[in-house]
């Protein structure tokens, strides 16, 4: 049975405070081979919900610099892991978090994602909102460390916006009670 959670935002951005200018040593810094963007941004999101999705190929994990999901640290693949896009339909549907595109400014909060394109439309860089002025949405980032930084500071052609719905857990009841009952494990 899947079991819906709430994405905890505010944990999200404390974490992003803490290690935007930082390396968390528990992860690979993939700056000088494509960029740690993505990764630092994953790093948010499971501060946040705590879910992994540990599906080959298709899922969003890291266990290590090596064996990890494309979506842990590739721009397009956690767009399509989070929103559900294809090829990653299927596992959208399952275990760890996720989100929709979203369509308008007013629809984003702390914790949610942004991506920049270049002129040819490609998405290069993520980011994780953590916070606002009046004039301005802040941000942080790896690569280019960034600790509430002024979004307009940066120079893109377009943007999207992930909005993080929340997270899903697997939880086998079944199994849990049947191992209680004949007194053979706890959770």
């Amino acid at each position: 049975m899947l079991i819906e959670l709430p994405y905890n935002r505010e944990k999200a951005v404390e974490y992003a405070r803490k290690w935007a200018l930082s390396r968390n040593p528990l992860f690979f810094d993939f700056t000088g081979t494509g960029g740690n963007c993505t990764n630092f941004v994953s790093q948010c999101i499971f501060a946040g919900c705590g879910i992994m999705n540990y599906t080959p190929t298709f899922g969003w994990y890291y266990i290590s610099s090596e064996d990890r999901a494309p979506a842990w640290t590739g721009v397009d693949e956690l767009y399509d892991f989070l929103t559900g896009a294809a090829p990653f339909t299927e596992v959208n549907g399952m275990v760890g978090p996720y989100g929709i595109n979203a369509a308008q400014a007013r629809e984003m909060s702390i914790g949610d994602i942004i991506q920049l394109a270049n002129s040819s439309g490609e998405y290069y860089h993520s980011l994780i909102i953590s916070g606002s002025t009046d004039n301005d949405i802040l941000v942080c980032a790896q690569s280019d460390n960034a600790l509430d930084r002024p979004l307009s500071t940066y120079n893109y052609a377009s943007l999207r916006i992930i909005h993080i719905q929340g997270a899903r857990l697997l939880f086998d009841y079944d199994t849990v009670f049947n191992n209680l009952l004949n007194g053979e494990a706890l959770p």
